[in-house]
C-alpha cells in the first residue's frame, strides 16, 4: 500500500480543509496571471480587430491610443494613393459616459465609415451598421441589447449590433458608429458655445477631424517602407502595426503590467512559504510513524517519497480546486481574466516546483527522526 495515500486516507477531513485553504490562495494567484495576460489582452483587442497595417497621424504624437492626435478628415484620401495601401479608412475615438437603460456607463466610442477598415471584424449578435445615422454596434460588455437606446451627449442612439471580446485598455467596452456621427459627438460645439466660436471668428466650428487614418496595404507590400513614405508629409506621423501594438503593451499600459506582475510574484512567494510551513506542519505530526518506518529497517527513499508525494499530491489537489474555483468565476470579474492551456500549465508547473523545494525542509527534518523515537514517545 502507498504509504502518502494511507496517511492521508486517515486524515482524510483534515487534507481535504487544507486542500481547499490552499485551493483559494492559488486561485488568487492564478486570477493574478489571468488578469496581467487580459490587460495585454485588452489592450490589443481594438487594433487586432481592425486589422490595420498601418497608423497614419498627427505628426509629432504616438498614436490616438497614447496622445491626442487629430489630423483633417481628407488625409484618408492621399493616404490611400500611397503605393502599396490596398484601402484606408478614417477613425475617431473618444471615451465618454453614456446613458444607458440600467444607468450610466462609460464606453469607448469608435466613429468609422462603413465598408472602409475602422469597423468590429465579427458581429456576435444583429447587423453591423448601414447607411442610416444614429445607429451603434456595441459590445456585450456594455450590457446592451439589440434595440435598446443609448444617450450620448445631445443625441439618441439605437443598439442594432453587438460584438464581444471587444474593449479599450482601460477595460471600457467599445462602441462602434458612423464617423458623421461620432465627429458631431466629439467636435462640434453646442449652440451656445458655437455662436461665441463664431462671434469671435473662431475656426472651433468645423467637424471634418479624425483622430487617426488606418490602411490595409497590399501582400506583398512592405509595411515600414510605407510608413516611411506617410511620413515625408510633416505634417504626418505614421506606425505600423507592429509598432502600434509594441506602444500599447510597453507604454500605455505598462504601468499595470508591473503592478500586476509584482503582485503575482509576491503571491507565488507567499503561497511557497505557506506550502512549505503546511508540508513541514504535515511531516512532524508523523514523527512516530517514521520512526516506527526506521525501525523495522525502511530506507531513507521510502521516507523522502512519503514527504515529496504527500506534497505533490496536497498541491495537485489544491491547484485542481484553484482551476475549478477561477474558471467558474472569471466572467464576475470587471475585466478579462485570460487563461488559455499555456498558462494553466505553465502555472501547475511552477505550483510543482514550489512543491518539491517546500518539501525539501521537511525531508532533512524526517530523515533527521531517530528509531528510538518510536519507542521512547
Amino acid at each position: 500500500m502507498n504509504l502518502a495515500l494511507a496517511d492521508i486516507r486517515h486524515k482524510f477531513g483534515r487534507f481535504v480543509l487544507t486542500c481547499l485553504g490552499l485551493g483559494l490562495l492559488m486561485a488568487v494567484a492564478l486570477s493574478m496571471v489571468g488578469i496581467y495576460q487580459g490587460v495585454v489582452s485588452e489592450a490589443l483587442a481594438l487594433s487586432r480587430s481592425l486589422r490595420a497595417d498601418l497608423w497614419v497621424v498627427e505628426s509629432g504624437t504616438r498614436g490616438p491610443f497614447a496622445e491626442a492626435s487629430r489630423i483633417p478628415g481628407d488625409v484618408r484620401e492621399m493616404v490611400a494613393r500611397l503605393p502599396g495601401v490596398a484601402a484606408a479608412g478614417a477613425i475617431t475615438l473618444r471615451t465618454a459616459e453614456a446613458q444607458a437603460p440600467q444607468g450610466i456607463i462609460r464606453v469607448q466610442v469608435i466613429g468609422y465609415e462603413p465598408g472602409r477598415p475602422g469597423g468590429p471584424s465579427v458581429i456576435a449578435a444583429g447587423r453591423g451598421l448601414g447607411a442610416a445615422r444614429f445607429e451603434i454596434v456595441a459590445d456585450a460588455r456594455a450590457g446592451l441589447p439589440l434595440g435598446a437606446t443609448l444617450m450620448l451627449g445631445r443625441y439618441r442612439y439605437h443598439v442594432v449590433g453587438t460584438t464581444r471580446g471587444l474593449v479599450a485598455s482601460s477595460g471600457d467596452p467599445l462602441i462602434f458608429m458612423q464617423l458623421r456621427d461620432s465627429q458631431d459627438l466629439q467636435f462640434r460645439l453646442a449652440p451656445a458655445a458655437a455662436r461665441r466660436a463664431i462671434a469671435a471668428s473662431s475656426l472651433g466650428t468645423g467637424t471634418d477631424t479624425v483622430n487617426a487614418i488606418i490602411a490595409r496595404l497590399h501582400p506583398d507590400a512592405d509595411p515600414a517602407l510605407v510608413a516611411d513614405t506617410a511620413r515625408r508629409w510633416k505634417h504626418l506621423a505614421a506606425m505600423t502595426d507592429a509598432e502600434q501594438s509594441n506602444l500599447l503593451t510597453l507604454s500605455v499600459v505598462n504601468r499595470a503590467r508591473v503592478q500586476l506582475g509584482m503582485f503575482t510574484v509576491v503571491l507565488l512567494f507567499v503561497s511557497a512559504v505557506i506550502i512549505a510551513l503546511i508540508i513541514y506542519t504535515m511531516t512532524m505530526d508523523k514523527l512516530r510513524e517514521i520512526a516506527t518506518l526506521k525501525l523495522i529497517g525502511a530506507p531513507d527513499s521510502t521516507i523522502i517519497g512519503l514527504v515529496m508525494q504527500q506534497a505533490l499530491l496536497l498541491g495537485g489537489v489544491a491547484y485542481v480546486a484553484a482551476v475549478a474555483i477561477v474558471f467558474s468565476a472569471r466572467d464576475m470579474f470587471p475585466r478579462a481574466v485570460a487563461l488559455g492551456p499555456t498558462e494553466v500549465a505553465v502555472m501547475a508547473g511552477v505550483i510543482a516546483m514550489i512543491c518539491l523545494l517546500g518539501s525539501l525542509v521537511s525531508i532533512r527534518a524526517a530523515l533527521r527522526i531517530e528509531p528510538q523515537q518510536a519507542l521512547g514517545g
